[in-house]
């Protein structure tokens, strides 16, 4: 069988973590950040874990 491709965007935006969970980075901290406060823009910072709705992304990420 042939090797399987990986989605380059999605190997930029994802991270696998130790225990296999995929890791992302929130939105919303790009621009328009005059009218956000320091508290979510702060909160805003920090990365989170791929829901089980969008565990499907590991069938693109096939050799993270």
């Amino acid at each position: 069988m042939p090797k399987v491709k990986t989605r380059r965007a999605a190997a930029k935006r994802f991270k696998k973590t130790g225990s296999g969970e995929l890791k992302r980075m929130k939105a919303y901290k790009g621009h328009i950040l005059t009218k956000k406060s320091t508290k979510r823009k702060r909160n805003l910072r920090k990365s989170a874990i791929v829901d089980s709705a969008n565990a499907n992304m590991k069938k693109i990420l096939p050799y993270m």
